[in-house]
C-alpha cells in the first residue's frame, strides 16, 4: 500500500505501530514534561506532581462543520503552537511517560502562548 506526502492538516504520528491524525474540531498535542520542582524550588516527589496542562500541537483536525452548508470552520490553534489546556478534558493515547500525547476539543484549550 502506497501514501502519499501528507499535508499539515493531515499530519499523523506514530503510536505504537499505528498512525492516528485527529478528526474534526480535535487537536493531538504533546504533553509537556513537569519539571519536578515548585515555584520556590522545591523537589517535589513523583505523589505530589500534578499532570501537565499544556503541550505542543502536533496535528489539528479539519475544524468544525456546520452542518447546513457543510464548509469546515478552520482550527485557531497550528502545528508547533504551545497551549494551555484543563488536564480532565484529555483523552490520553499513550502511557509512556516520555512521549505522552492526547487529543482535545478545542473549544477546551484556554490559551496558546506567545
Amino acid at each position: 500500500m502506497t501514501r502519499t506526502k501528507l499535508t499539515t492538516l493531515e499530519y499523523t504520528t506514530q503510536l505504537k505501530e499505528r498512525r492516528i491524525r485527529p478528526l474534526g474540531d480535535r487537536v493531538l498535542v504533546r504533553m509537556h514534561k513537569d519539571r519536578g520542582r515548585s515555584s520556590g524550588g522545591i523537589i517535589m516527589p513523583e505523589i505530589a506532581k500534578s499532570r501537565p496542562s499544556e503541550g505542543t500541537v502536533l496535528a489539528v483536525g479539519p475544524g468544525r462543520r456546520d452542518p447546513d452548508t457543510g464548509k469546515y470552520t478552520p482550527i485557531a490553534v497550528k502545528v508547533g503552537d504551545v497551549i494551555k489546556f484543563p488536564v480532565v478534558s484529555t483523552f490520553e493515547l499513550s502511557e509512556d511517560s516520555d512521549n505522552e500525547l492526547a487529543i482535545i476539543h478545542e473549544s477546551d484549550i484556554w490559551g496558546v502562548f506567545e
